[in-house]
């Protein structure tokens, strides 16, 4: 049986897992906003993990069946396709939600401290931007092709030295919010979000001690 082509792997990979990434992560915002913080680090972690997956899908990379952040990143880091820059920041916030986003029944006890929301915007960011073709999936790939995603490569690296909203994925969920005054998502996507949006804002809110 033919593998599918790889056009048609890329699709699946963004529109069942980046697409829908997209959707948990604004969802974990409202969550974090009303207060409801372990739906906030269940659907955080939903959120990351589907980025992470579809980043090994689109670099070929066979994807554990496992809501386990760290076992993903590891997976990305030994296949050896895509080096993933992320920040210290972004890895630590990972490490937490592998710690408390994955119970969803009350096992333990958990506290936040207000900031979190912030950690997450940054932590998408941060993530989300690999979550796009990046490599040649085919030694067949013509060398125009590949010599266009080593520019995006390049423009997604520089893009962490500066404002994130200056930087977007073309044809993105998030993107086409953005793009939509009037979409239902978009208030709950720019609320206090310094990575999302179209204000270049430098300063976000947020409430220490919010709930344990």
């Amino acid at each position: 049986m033919p593998y599918p082509p790889p056009a048609l792997i890329n699709d699946f990979a963004i529109r069942s897992f980046r697409d829908t990434a997209d959707q948990d992560y604004i969802a974990a915002r409202l969550c974090f906003r009303s207060a409801l913080i372990p739906q906030f680090h269940w659907a955080s972690l939903q959120a990351l993990e589907k980025y992470l997956k579809c980043i090994l899908v689109l670099n070929r990379l066979a994807a554990p069946k496992t809501h386990d952040l760290g076992q993903l990143l590891q997976v990305l880091k030994t296949g050896g396709r895509l080096e993933l820059g992320l920040s210290p920041q972004t890895q630590e916030f990972l490490a937490y939600l592998d710690t408390y986003g994955r119970h969803r029944y009350f096992e333990s006890s958990w506290s936040v401290e207000g900031h979190e929301l912030v950690l997450l915007d940054w932590t998408v960011w941060d993530v989300r931007r690999f979550a796009q073709v990046l490599v040649p999936t085919e030694i067949s790939d013509e060398p125009e092709r590949a010599d266009r995603l080593q520019a995006e490569v390049r423009r997604m690296e520089a893009a962490a030295g500066g404002h994130p909203q200056r930087y977007s994925i073309p044809g993105g969920t998030l993107e086409k919010i953005l793009a939509d005054p009037k979409h239902k998502s978009r208030s709950a996507l720019v609320w206090q979000n310094g990575c999302f949006g179209t204000s270049f804002r430098k300063k976000v809110k947020y409430w220490p001690g919010l709930a344990c």
